[in-house]
């Protein structure tokens, strides 16, 4: 019977624990933001005004649940440029391991270096989740839509890896 209880809290906390809580809502003022993209250069929220942007947040690179998302996103990009997006990943992944990454994936478009952990500070999306049943601190899967005059049209927060592009565009 103990054994039911802990494994059925454990299963709760896993859903709640994973599920991280922005504090971003659609139509806040998106943070500005500096860091650097996986060539060392310095990118800037501020740099994209006028353009839509898709900013999403991912644990790390070459991961099963990550390049799912990524790979779903370069299927994908043509038609999110036709529809006027700009797409950033960001983790907290070093500027070589970004290029790795994209270079094996062949991802056509910029990767973020949060190697400080400031940008997933300013959005919310960084503290304790369950990972293979134990606590770890990292990034809360999360993506961002941010329009043309930097607000925040939709966030996700369970993204279905895999279908990813369907859930930005529905």
């Amino acid at each position: 019977m103990l054994n039911k209880i802990v494994a059925a809290t454990i299963k709760y906390l896993e859903k709640t624990m994973n599920k991280g809580i922005t504090p971003l809502q659609a139509g806040d003022k998106a943070p500005d933001f500096v860091t650097k993209n996986e060539f060392g250069e310095e990118v800037r929220l501020k740099d994209y005004l006028g353009r839509k942007v898709i900013l999403y947040f991912y644990p790390k690179d070459d991961t099963t649940g990550c390049t799912a998302e990524s790979c779903n996103l370069r299927d994908n990009y043509s038609e999110l440029k036709e529809k006027g997006y700009e797409v950033l990943g960001v983790s907290n992944d070093s500027e070589r391991s970004h290029q790795k990454f994209i270079k094996k994936y062949n991802l056509p478009f910029t990767l973020l270096a949060d190697t400080d952990k400031e940008l997933v500070g300013k959005y919310g999306v960084f503290g304790e989740k369950i990972l293979f049943g134990k606590p770890s601190l990292g990034i809360w899967r999360t993506t961002f839509v941010i329009d043309e005059k930097g607000f925040i049209e939709k966030v996700i927060t369970e993204v279905d890896t895999v279908n990813h592009t369907e859930q930005l565009l529905k």
